[in-house]
């Protein structure tokens, strides 16, 4: 009888150890984190734009498309146009591309490295009639802007190429508001 008793209570006491072992354990949970749902796009899209009649007709577009390699350096392209005339007077026509660099050493600061080569077609009027110049303008800007947001930054930028006699910009220094999407 004491052999059964015994038998008895060991079945017990395995049983309870072997059903509640899950309540003894610690589990541990590993929890997988899908890193492409929290990435930024690489490919940014820009556009910028302008249209003033102050003094004359000014219009200008510039779509651009930017590689962001890291959230502190991107490179992009783009391509840019504009009309700028002065009624009976002068008309100038730049078509062109660019290439530009951004850096954001720290997120309220974006400095740039922008070069662009337009194609400048600009009609005059003078007493004899009307005179036709076309050529070609190279520019070199180097930039600092403030980051308002992730996506809109504004700032100015100097162009080291600058020709006063030549250079279709009236001056070296350039602001900028820089959209992106």
């Amino acid at each position: 009888m004491k052999l059964f008793k015994f038998f008895i209570k060991a079945v017990i006491i395995i049983g309870v150890l072997l059903f509640s072992v899950d309540g003894f354990t610690q589990t541990t949970q590993i929890e997988v984190i899908d890193s492409t749902a929290q990435k930024q796009p690489r490919f940014k899209f820009g556009c910028g734009f302008g249209l003033s009649f102050i003094g004359g007709t000014n219009i200008s577009l510039a779509p651009n498309i930017a590689y962001q390699y890291n959230e502190k350096f991107s490179l992009g392209v783009g391509i840019q146009g504009s009309y700028s005339a002065i009624k009976n007077l002068q008309n100038t026509t730049t078509f062109g591309a660019n290439i530009i660099t951004q850096y954001t050493p720290i997120k309220l600061l974006t400095t740039l490295i922008e070069f662009a080569e337009l194609n400048v077609t600009t009609k005059t009027e003078t007493a004899n009639g009307e005179t036709e110049d076309n050529y070609w303008d190279s520019a070199l800007f180097v930039g600092a802007g403030l980051n308002i947001t992730e996506n809109i930054s504004v700032g100015a930028k100097y162009n080291v190429l600058y020709d006063s006699d030549k250079s279709v910009y009236t001056s070296p220094v350039i602001p900028f508001v820089n959209i992106s999407f």
